[in-house]
């Protein structure tokens, strides 16, 4: 009687779907609004989980705990620092490029490009008015001026850092606790980090190789600022799926001011033949089998988390993806048909190991 009454009380399937979606769409609103705040913030986290295996294993050769941390501190800061330096350089020589073509004659050569292929006169000269350099000279300027704001983030994620790198110490004690209250979440968060650090191990060595490639290549064919576009290549390699147009957009724009349209399209050609056949046919491969997200999967991750965080939701979005997944799917048995909906289909090289 009571199993009845319970299931007489029980709320109608259709209300508690609306109930779920209406609490999803408030929490995704309320993220967003804390975009900056989570974005630094999982972005730190994410840095301690992939190199926290370093003081690990200085602490497992006898190395004091303090000097393993100050060590992992200092190899973070070194790695970021270096960054935002060829970031800033570049950017700046950058600038002073963009400066030189926008006083030369370069819109005026597109139009009478463009009337000899058999557009119209007026066409012509509309399009060359919207072509104006300039604008893309001030907008850099902008954005020089602009890295005095972005000096405050960077510090608020160093200071993240500073503090994670310390309690990450104490992880292993932490992580037994968590298992003995609630196993099944502590196993989750585990192939949390599991994957998670497979994820930035596959995607950094592609990276890695993209961007040496890109710049050798890029360098070759004389377009400037090679170091440059590499970094770019490298950091867009973190963008699933479409971070390939990001990192060609730029450097085939710069060629097509440097050398004409043979020069850009070399470059798009030179992108096509690395980073398509890297960053899209093989890699996704390799991030699939070690995260164990579809492809699908992951590309609605990425349009989802940079709708709610932004750019720092487009290179977070795999692990976000698999955060939200160990916390609302995995400890849940009721929910593993969630895991065979998105989850990747093993290859037959890994099913047999």
């Amino acid at each position: 009687m009571d199993i009845r009454g319970a299931r007489a009380r029980r709320l109608p399937r259709a209300l508690v779907l609306l109930g779920g979606a209406a609490a999803t769409v408030v929490v995704l609103a309320g993220c967003s609004a804390a975009a900056w705040l989570i974005g630094p913030l999982f972005l730190a986290i994410v840095i301690v989980i992939v190199i926290n295996p370093i003081p690990q294993w200085l602490r497992r050769h006898h190395v004091p705990s303090w000097l393993a941390t100050t060590l992992l501190v200092v190899l973070v800061y070194g790695v970021i620092a270096s960054l935002v330096v060829v970031l800033f350089v570049s950017v700046a020589q950058l600038a002073t490029l963009l400066s030189h073509y926008a006083d030369d004659d370069i819109v005026a050569r597109a139009a009478a490009q463009l009337r000899h292929w058999g557009v119209g006169a007026d066409q012509a000269r509309a399009v060359a008015g919207g072509l104006d350099l300039r604008h893309i000279v001030r907008y850099v300027g902008s954005v020089l001026g602009s890295i005095a704001g972005i000096g405050t983030s960077v510090v608020f994620l160093l200071s993240l850092l500073l503090f994670l790198s310390i309690d990450a110490a104490t992880a292993d004690v932490r992580r037994a606790g968590l298992i003995t209250g609630r196993p099944a979440l502590g196993d989750a968060l585990r192939t949390f980090v599991r994957g998670t650090r497979r994820y930035v191990l596959v995607t950094t060595v592609f990276g890695l190789v993209v961007a040496v490639l890109d710049s050798v290549g890029l360098a070759a064919l004389g377009v400037s600022l090679p170091v440059l576009w590499g970094v770019l290549a490298f950091m867009t390699n973190y963008i699933p799926n479409i971070g390939f147009v990001l990192g060609v957009l730029p450097p085939a724009v710069l060629g097509l001011l440097q050398g004409g349209w043979r020069l850009g399209l070399a470059v798009v050609v030179l992108y096509g033949v690395l980073n398509f056949v890297v960053q899209s046919l093989i890699q996704p491969r390799f991030v699939g089998n070690a995260v164990g997200l579809s492809t699908t999967a992951t590309f609605v991750s990425l349009v989802l988390w940079s709708w709610i965080l932004g750019p720092p939701g487009a290179i977070l979005a795999v692990p976000l993806t698999l955060l939200a997944k160990a916390l609302l799917i995995d400890p849940d048995p009721r929910a593993t048909w969630v895991t065979a909906l998105v989850g990747s289909i093993p290859t037959t090289s890994t099913r047999t190991r």
